[in-house]
């Protein structure tokens, strides 16, 4: 069953990992910033992690080094550490996705990528998976999910279908994935798994918009999203393509 990607999506700028700025201390994925775009009012796109004991975390990397002052990967931890744990720049901490739903509460619509869990886009133990399905189970409001991972969008149709879902997609560069195997991006490439995964929609590289898959798949009535435009620019030239941005690093235009 393909579910369609609800209007307001194609409307409403996604901020890019929440309304971020960390000069101003709101670091990416964090409730500040997800505060911030709520009344700014732009749509939000987060990701998530699994911790240790099963809970989806709110935040982008696997390693905690980058954003945290912690050592090792969000997997090493509970969820209960995690919450106790600092982003860099910030009073903030790391967040559950059962938090976060309850700050965004259906106000603005909600965009979730479920990192890949495997390193090479294979098959996942559909954990991460369950626990954003549990999570979004009483959620009301616009809300869709999607992964560069087909398997776990193929898990989301089985474990949440009423929930609009699509695929993260790229040029896979195998330069820029690795260590992600080349015959792997080669294969991800092509967007093989669109119809299998029943999606309807693809957040889609934006300095790959022009590649003919996306159009074919824009053609067949897909939605097409892309990450990640970081200037008006870049904006206006994606847009001749996008029906919607995913954006940081500068205010986005709401359309009146």
């Amino acid at each position: 069953m393909r579910v369609a990607l609800p209007a307001v999506f194609l409307t409403v700028p996604l901020a890019h990992r929440a309304y971020h700025n960390r000069v101003e201390a709101r670091p990416e994925n964090s409730p500040a910033a997800v505060r911030a775009a709520v009344a700014a009012g732009y749509g939000i796109e987060i990701d998530l992690q699994l911790s240790q004991d099963g809970v989806a975390m709110v935040f982008h990397d696997e390693a905690m080094g980058r954003l945290t002052t912690a050592t090792g990967f969000v997997k090493d931890y509970t969820a209960a550490q995690l919450g106790h744990i600092k982003l860099r720049d910030s009073d903030e901490t790391i967040p559950t996705l059962a938090e976060i739903l309850a700050l965004v509460a259906g106000k603005v619509p909600l965009l979730i990528e479920i990192k890949d869990q495997t390193d090479a886009m294979s098959e996942t133990d559909g954990r991460l998976e369950a626990a954003t399905a549990a999570a979004l189970a009483d959620y009301q409001g616009p809300v869709a999910v999607m992964s560069f991972n087909p398997h776990s969008i193929a898990h989301m149709a089985r474990f949440a279908p009423q929930i609009p879902r699509g695929l993260t997609t790229s040029a896979y560069d195998p330069a820029d994935w690795a260590p992600l195997a080349p015959e792997t991006c080669d294969l991800l490439r092509g967007i093989p798994d669109y119809d299998r995964t029943g999606s309807s929609f693809i957040s889609h590289e934006a300095a790959d918009l022009t590649r003919p898959r996306v159009a074919d798949l824009k053609a067949q009535g897909a939605a097409i999203l892309c990450w990640t435009i970081r200037n008006p620019a870049a904006e206006a030239k994606a847009r001749k393509v996008a029906q919607n941005i995913t954006f940081e690093s500068y205010p986005a235009a709401l359309v009146p």
